[in-house]
């Protein structure tokens, strides 16, 4: 217990001298601490509401100056905050715009569009919406965004009175330098236009007898407008009056096309169920908006969401006048007011309908500095293009000052036909019209025709005109000039060209009939080739041969009979779906060819495209001709064994053609043993050469190509004595083997006098044909059938039999000659004494006339034993003598 007092009392000794001590220097300490607070200039945590700065309008003050950030020491890293509050005066709004700007920190997408949580460390938060600055409570206030970086908040200006900034930071120190704004206080009375609506933010009503032109803005312009408002301003004018707004400046957020974000609409009347004028959004230039009538609403509404978008909205100017362009000229059963604009109409077709456009004020004269549109637009849609005709007639007046050059100095009419309004493309006009000379007729180049009218400073005359919509085919050549599918071509014009489906290779149009006819001269043929071709069937089982149902092309001739007005045609073919006509050029004795489109009212296809060119009629010795007086022949395609070439780069594409003219009672068959021509009849037909047959001259062809034949193509047979061949090619041929056909006259079973065949009758086929051509290493018969060449001696059998026969025939002449000759020498001889009697003066001759085995010379023919017999026959002949 003693140890423990005296420990105690040791401690308490201890203690008290260091009380002492803290005494002894305590005083100096403090007054270091309170000579530092009063000599330096930055505040410590325990003095942060020291930074709360607030700001207020007053007369004694200036109304604008300068805030910089807060100079901090925060050695504890705690969270710091100071806030600037501006209060302006009543009736006055508060602007604050900042010169510098960087904050330490990033914005998670790296602006300074910064959204809560953005901006950890340290920020700055802005309020522009405070109603109330005395009672302030910023968790419930309309956020206007939290920023940092160094990209600084843009304008800001005041919805009411009063404009609040929070600093944060959590760093160690701040210095003045992070930001630097400039606020300013002023008269806030150019938001209010017209008489305010009661219980409205920013509803307004303007009267044209109050105020006849002025100014109008959204409520923080050209500061960033707030989100989730909605403002109105009516615009009243008086009878025979229109509104006219001009915007100045126009930014709001785009949220796409529809606007369904930040969006103005404009109403041609008094309230929300007049005709809607549009919705706009985004930045607009040179925006300029009329009414129809005496009346116009506008209405500015804004989205509740927390991003920034820092857009400005928008300011204009408005104008109440009696002097506006009145709309009487403007016919509505024909066209129509474009709702917004001063005096544009718009005018659209209605299936080839017509009508007539006036200048404005018409029949009197126009008023100077108007600009009026006339917007006229034929259909375009997957059956319809049309174009438009425009004529000008009555009187046609727009006065020009004298000038040098060309164009219209003051008032104008210009012409556009290739859609350059849809770029705003109004500086390249195709026309441009002024003075007193009644322009041509002006055909537009698709559905689109615009025409703008400036009067310019002069006041001037008028103009009157009329449009019509004529279907536009988009097909080259001489249209009809009923404005119909119908076109020619005619070698007096052009030689040679394309032509094609309407609109390709776009689809044609369903319920269609388009014609086009070829004209060459009387010394001339045309030949067409197709170089794309899909019309539709629906028939999956369509081939080259089958009849189309639904759409198809046709090919004709075109005749015209010797004293006759009128002319006929005859059809060559029908073809549909992917299959392209063969190439076909125009008949000798023909004028023309026509080919004839023809689609139904259900779907459509792409269609095609083809050449044409017109030839000079030429006979080609070694491909085709005339063939009368025989009974079989061989035709082929030219240079056959080889290949048929391709077109020659002068000549161009070739023709063969055979005409086979058989003996009455007679026909013709035809026999293609060998085919290979270009083309796929299956799957895309004949496009780059075709061989075409005529059994009946009044019908139309069979048509062939590619490598495979059927059995009724193979062998044909000619309906009457008379049969037709051609083969052509076109400029897209590359060549191929060809063809090689055997032609041959056949009895027609179908005689007067009976069926019985009286020459040779084919074993298999039952073709009667004649006997001459049994055995002429020609098989007549046809495919399958070579009954006419069965039994026949070869011709080196019959070749060999000749030489022998004329062997033996010659030398038995020799020997008779020779044994004559010797038979009479000797009796002139013996009558002379020269020889004996028994001496065979004749042996030497006979042995030379006689073949003996060693004689060569006619062993070839004869052979070894008939030359023996004969020389020995000849010794016995001349022993008996």
């Amino acid at each position: 217990m003693a140890g423990d007092g005296r420990t105690r009392s040791h401690h308490d000794v201890i203690v008290g001298v260091r009380m002492r001590h803290y005494q002894l220097f305590l005083p100096p300490l403090l007054l270091l601490l309170f000579l530092h607070t009063l000599l330096t200039p930055r505040l410590s945590l325990a003095s942060a509401h020291v930074c709360d700065r607030r700001i207020v309008s007053s007369e004694n003050l200036p109304k604008e100056g300068d805030v910089e950030a807060p100079e901090l020491l925060n050695p504890e890293k705690h969270g710091l905050q100071c806030t600037y509050t501006f209060v302006a005066a009543p009736g006055e709004r508060v602007q604050l715009y900042f010169r510098k700007f960087y904050l330490r920190g990033t914005p998670p997408d790296g602006s300074t569009m910064g959204v809560t949580p953005a901006c950890n460390h340290e920020y700055l938060d802005v309020y522009t919406e405070i109603k109330n600055p005395n009672r302030v409570d910023l968790v419930n206030s309309p956020f206007g965004g939290r920023y940092c970086g160094h990209i600084p908040p843009r304008l800001r200006i005041s919805l009411y009175n009063s404009i609040i900034i929070s600093f944060f930071t959590d760093f160690t120190n701040t210095s003045s330098d992070l930001f630097l704004a400039s606020y300013k206080f002023f008269n806030g009375s150019k938001y209010v236009v017209g008489d305010p609506s009661p219980d409205t933010l920013c509803g307004y009503v303007i009267h044209s007898g109050i105020q006849k032109q002025g100014q109008f803005m959204t409520p923080t312009y050209p500061g960033v407008y707030p989100k989730n408002i909605t403002c109105f301003y009516k615009f009243n004018g008086k009878k025979g009056q229109r509104v006219r707004l001009e915007f100045r400046d126009f930014d709001l957020f785009y949220g796409g096309s529809h606007c369904p974000f930040d969006q103005i609409k404009m109403f041609d009347g008094p309230d929300h169920i007049s005709p809607l004028i549009g919705t706009y959004c985004g930045q607009q230039r040179n925006l300029v908006i009329f009414s129809s009538g005496s009346t116009l609403l506008l209405t500015f509404s804004t989205l509740q969401r927390i991003a920034d978008t820092q857009n400005r909205g928008f300011m204009g100017i408005f104008n109440f006048s009696e002097s506006y362009v009145k709309l009487d000229f403007i016919k509505t059963k024909e066209a129509e007011h474009i709702r917004g604009t001063e005096c544009d109409q718009r005018i659209l077709s209605q299936a080839e309908s017509n009508g007539t456009v006036y200048s404005p004020n018409y029949p009197f004269p126009y008023h100077p500095n108007i600009v009026c549109r006339y917007f006229i637009y034929g259909l375009q849609d997957a059956q319809n293009l049309e174009r438009v005709r425009l004529q000008f007639f009555d009187v046609f007046e727009i006065p020009a000052k004298p000038k040098i050059d060309k164009n219209c100095s003051d008032g104008y009419l210009r012409i556009y036909l290739k859609g350059q309004e849809q770029e705003n493309a109004y500086d390249k006009p195709d026309y441009e019209l002024c003075g007193k000379t009644l322009p041509q007729t002006i055909v537009s180049y698709g559905p689109r025709l615009v025409m703008v009218f400036s009067s310019g400073n002069v006041h001037g005359g008028r103009f009157k005109a009329s449009y019509k919509f004529e279907t536009e085919y988009k097909i080259p050549g001489t249209p009809s000039p009923a404005g119909k599918c119908a076109f020619t071509y005619n070698s007096s014009s052009q030689k040679y060209g394309s032509f094609n489906s309407p609109r390709h290779p776009s689809n044609y149009p369903s319920n269609t009939t388009c014609e086009y006819t070829f004209r060459p001269n009387p010394d001339e043929q045309v030949q067409v080739a197709f170089e794309q071709f899909a019309v539709r069937s629906d028939n999956s089982n369509v081939t080259y041969r089958n009849h189309c149902q639904e759409d198809w092309v046709e090919i004709y001739n075109i005749y015209k009979p010797q004293g006759s007005d009128s002319e006929r045609e005859r059809l060559n073919g029908r073809y549909c779906k992917t299959l392209a006509p063969g190439p076909i050029e125009s008949e000798p004795e023909a004028i023309g060819l026509r080919v004839v489109l023809r689609t139904n009212d259900v779907n459509v296809s792409s269609g095609f495209k083809a050449n044409y060119e017109f030839k000079k009629k030429e006979v080609v010795e070694d491909c085709g001709g005339n063939i009368t007086n025989q009974e079989y022949g061989i035709i082929h395609s030219p240079h056959w064994p080889d290949k048929y070439a391709g077109p020659d780069r002068e000549a161009g594409a070739f023709s063969c053609n055979w005409f086979i003219h058989v003996r009455p009672y007679h026909k013709v068959l035809l026999w293609l043993q060998s085919f290979s021509v270009e083309g796929h009849p299956i799957e895309r037909g004949c496009p780059a050469a075709i061989v075409r047959v005529w059994p009946d001259l009044d019908n139309i062809p069979i048509e062939l190509c590619g490598e495979n034949l059927s059995d009724d193509e193979t062998l044909i047979i000619s309906k009457s004595s008379v049969m037709r061949i051609s083969f052509l090619t076109a400029n897209r041929a590359v060549g191929s083997k060809g063809f090689e056909g055997i032609w041959t006259e056949i009895q027609d079973n179908f005689l007067p006098s009976g069926p019985k065949c009286e020459q040779f009758l084919c074993s298999t086929n039952n073709f009667c044909i004649s006997k001459n051509l049994r055995c002429n290493n020609v098989p007549n018969c046809g495919a399958g059938d070579s009954s006419d060449e069965d039994n026949c001696v070869k011709a080196t059998e019959v070749n060999v039999l000749m030489l022998v026969g004329v062997g033996l025939g010659i030398s038995s002449v020799l020997l008779i000659v020779v044994c004559i000759w010797c038979h009479r020498k000797r009796v002139r001889r013996r009558e002379d004494g020269a020889l004996p009697h028994h001496v065979h003066v004749c042996e030497r001759g006979a042995r030379f006339a006689s073949v003996d085995s060693g004689d060569r010379s006619l062993s070839p023919v004869l052979g070894t034993r008939q030359a023996h017999h004969l020389s020995r026959t000849s010794l016995r002949t001349e022993t008996v003598v």
